[in-house]
């Protein structure tokens, strides 16, 4: 089988920055309702930058299109993310399996983010009972470990 993930490069910037807001939007703005935030600050140009200086840690499923990423560090999934009309297509899976392959096990998610817990408990992931609050906002965020 051809492998579909590969190391992120300079030329996926724009297409990780695009899933990324995206993804966002759809995931976390039902729960934050910040216009400000999503609407204005959240745009490709902008975080393409913060992209370009984690490329290192960067993986994309590039069948022909880059249609999701993961980004680790260390052992930690930091983000997974798959182009929103994509989900449901075993993109993410086979970005989880690769990043279990590179030996990730834990990672934090949004604990109101219950699509996203459900995901990584179908493929092993416990809640470890360990909350944070999320950064300027009154939700937290939940560890997950294999």
């Amino acid at each position: 089988m051809m492998r579909l993930i590969r190391q992120a490069e300079e030329k996926d910037a724009g297409r990780i920055s695009e899933i990324r807001v995206f993804c966002y939007r759809m995931n976390f703005y039902p729960i934050f309702r910040d216009d400000a935030f999503y609407f204005r600050e959240m745009q490709v140009n902008a975080v393409m930058q913060e992209v370009m200086e984690a490329l290192s840690e960067m993986y994309v499923y590039d069948d022909g299109a880059v249609k999701g990423y993961v980004r680790i560090q260390g052992n930690e999934i930091v983000q997974l993310f798959v182009e929103p009309v994509l989900q449901g297509r075993g993109i993410g899976a086979a970005l989880l399996q690769f990043a279990l392959e590179k030996g990730c096990t834990w990672l934090w998610a949004l604990e109101k983010n219950e699509r996203a817990v459900r995901f990584y408990q179908r493929y092993g992931f416990r809640l470890t009972g360990e909350k944070k609050p999320e950064e300027d906002t009154t939700e937290y965020l939940v560890r997950l470990s294999r």
